[in-house]
């Protein structure tokens, strides 16, 4: 059995394979809809087509068929995906899985070899998912993104103009509130980072890549910050 929310591939790779000598049905059904098509009409061997396989949940369709109709072996049919991609989709309890670019021979192949109770991955899938897993690329400092997160969009642009040497008046005019509402933003901005000052906090911000993420400041058409620049009044 065929199943994919693509009838036309459905219905091309099922054709292909009857040409092959194999009985087929093909189907099509959201990703939602598959597992109740597999369930009801229990074939040897389902090719479950999937588009997104980095998804959360991609495989949920794969875990019901397996608990539901446990004797189907499920062979994934999907674009590359990255190493625990291919490890999702065996935890959920698949038989292989198939690049959707892969030629009919390798599509038989799968099938023939999950029908026998192996395991159906083409050999480079393996070598490719293995080598990455041995080789991680390095993973940017997510300090940044967190500390991001934790700031409201309003406080994120305090710290910025805290970062580019704004005193209190300037952060004020600069984004029209009163000098005591953005002096209670920038302590909220320092309460949630942990840091007792304005300078701590700007070096945090820039040591983390904060700035870089939050981007910026919005400019006026002229091109300076506008009022900004020339308000009036005393430092504080």
């Amino acid at each position: 059995m065929v199943v994919d929310d693509h009838r036309l591939l459905a219905e091309a790779l099922a054709s292909a394979l009857k040409l092959r000598g194999h009985r087929v049905l093909a189907a099509a059904a959201p990703a939602a809809g598959a597992a109740e098509l597999v369930i009801s009409r229990a074939p040897e061997v389902c090719l479950l087509g999937t588009a997104a396989p980095a998804e959360p949940g991609a495989f949920d369709p794969v875990a019901r068929i397996k608990r539901e109709r446990p004797q189907v072996a499920v062979v994934v049919l999907g674009p590359v995906p990255s190493p625990r991609g291919i490890a999702a989709a065996f935890a959920a309890g698949a038989s292989g899985y198939v690049r959707h670019d892969e030629r009919i021979e390798g599509v038989e192949r799968a099938i023939m070899k999950a029908r026998a109770g192996e395991a159906a991955v083409a050999p480079q899938l393996l070598q490719g998912a293995f080598s990455e897993l041995l080789n991680p690329a390095a993973q940017p400092d997510d300090e940044g993104q967190r500390l991001l997160q934790m700031l409201t969009p309003r406080e994120v642009e305090v710290l910025v103009r805290v970062a580019e040497g704004e005193d209190t008046r300037l952060i004020a005019a600069g984004m029209g509130i009163a000098p005591s509402t953005a002096r209670t933003h920038v302590q909220r901005v320092l309460m949630k980072l942990g840091v007792g000052s304005r300078l701590e906090a700007a070096a945090l911000a820039a040591r983390t890549g904060l700035l870089d993420r939050a981007g910026p400041l919005p400019r006026t058409p002229s091109g300076d910050r506008g009022a900004a620049d020339r308000a009036p009044g005393p430092q504080s």
